[in-house]
C-alpha cells in the first residue's frame, strides 16, 4: 500500500475516532455527576431525624435544607395569657411558654422525650410552670388549627387538666405532617375525658377559640418565634409576663435543663 493510501486512511480513522472519544468522555463525566450529586443530597427523611429540629413558618419541610446546629439562647418576652397552665402558678419562680403546633412532629418529639422529664423536675416540684400556645404552621392546616381549636374547646368544659389530657391525646392519636384528626376522633377524645359530645362539637364547629389562636400566633412572632416549637423560658410577674430567653426547637432534655436552671438562679 503506498504512503498516500496510509495517510487517507489515517486521517479518516481520526475522523471518525475522535468525536467518538469526545462523545464517550462526557458520558462518563455526566454520569460521574449525577451519582454524586444523588449520594451527597438530603432526602426528607433524614431532615426529620435532625436533633434540635424545628419546623419553619411558611416553609415547606421537603423545601428546607438540614437545620443548623441551635442558635444561642436570646432575650425574649412573653406572657402565659390566658392559656392552660400545669403546675402552680402561686409557687412558680418561671414558666415554660411552649408555641406549638398539633402536626408538627418535632413538637411530637418534645412532648414523648423531653415534657415528662421537665414536668418531673420543675414542674411537679413547684419550682416552675409550663403553658402550651397554639402556633398552627400554614402547611399542617386546616387540621393543625382545628386541633388548636378543639383542645381549647376541651379546656373550656374540663379546664387546666383536662386541656392536658386533650392535649397528649392528640400528639399521641395523629398521623401528623397534616394529616390530622377528624372531628369524630376528637369528640372520641373528649368522650373518652367525661366531656360532653355535643357541647364539643359545637365548639369545635363553631370555632370558637378562633381569635384567641390567632392572638397566640402574633405573641410568638412578638417573642421572635416562626417556627415550631419554639419556648420562652424566663421569670414569671404576678401579671403574667415572662422576661427570659428564646429556645427554640425540640433540643435534647440536657440542653433545657441547663437553659431552666440559669432562669432560676437569675
Amino acid at each position: 500500500m503506498s504512503n498516500q493510501k496510509q495517510e487517507t486512511i489515517g486521517i479518516n480513522l481520526n475522523v471518525i475516532l475522535t468525536p467518538l472519544a469526545i462523545l464517550l468522555a462526557g458520558m462518563i463525566i455526566a454520569a460521574g455527576l449525577f451519582f454524586g450529586l444523588k449520594n451527597s443530597g438530603s432526602s426528607e427523611k433524614d431532615l426529620a431525624s435532625n436533633e434540635g429540629g424545628v419546623e419553619e413558618e411558611k416553609v415547606l419541610p421537603a423545601q428546607k435544607e438540614a437545620p443548623p446546629a441551635p442558635p444561642a439562647n436570646q432575650n425574649a418576652k412573653t406572657s402565659i395569657d390566658d392559656d392552660a397552665i400545669m403546675g402552680n402558678k402561686k409557687t412558680a419562680k418561671i414558666a415554660i411558654v411552649e408555641f406549638s403546633d398539633f402536626e408538627c412532629p418535632f413538637c411530637a418529639r418534645f412532648r414523648e422525650e423531653t415534657l415528662g422529664e421537665i414536668k418531673k423536675n420543675y414542674v411537679d416540684t413547684g419550682k416552675a410552670i409550663f403553658v402550651y400556645r397554639d402556633l398552627p404552621l400554614p402547611f399542617h392546616d386546616p387540621a393543625a388549627t382545628k386541633e388548636a381549636n378543639a383542645a381549647e374547646c376541651a379546656g373550656k368544659q374540663g379546664g387546666d387538666e383536662i386541656y392536658y389530657q386533650f392535649h397528649d391525646e392528640i400528639y399521641k392519636q395523629t398521623p401528623g405532617n397534616g394529616a390530622g384528626l377528624s372531628e369524630d376522633d376528637l369528640a372520641a377524645i373528649g368522650v373518652d375525658l367525661g366531656l360532653d359530645k355535643n357541647k364539643l362539637i359545637n365548639c369545635i364547629e363553631n370555632e370558637e377559640f378562633a381569635e384567641e389562636i390567632k392572638k397566640d400566633a402574633a405573641d410568638a412572632g412578638q417573642a421572635g418565634i416562626s417556627g415550631t416549637p419554639g419556648f420562652v423560658i424566663g421569670k414569671l410577674s404576678q401579671d403574667g409576663s415572662v422576661d427570659g430567653v428564646r429556645v427554640t426547637g425540640a433540643q435534647p432534655y440536657s440542653n433545657f435543663e441547663t437553659t431552666i436552671n440559669e432562669q432560676l438562679r437569675s
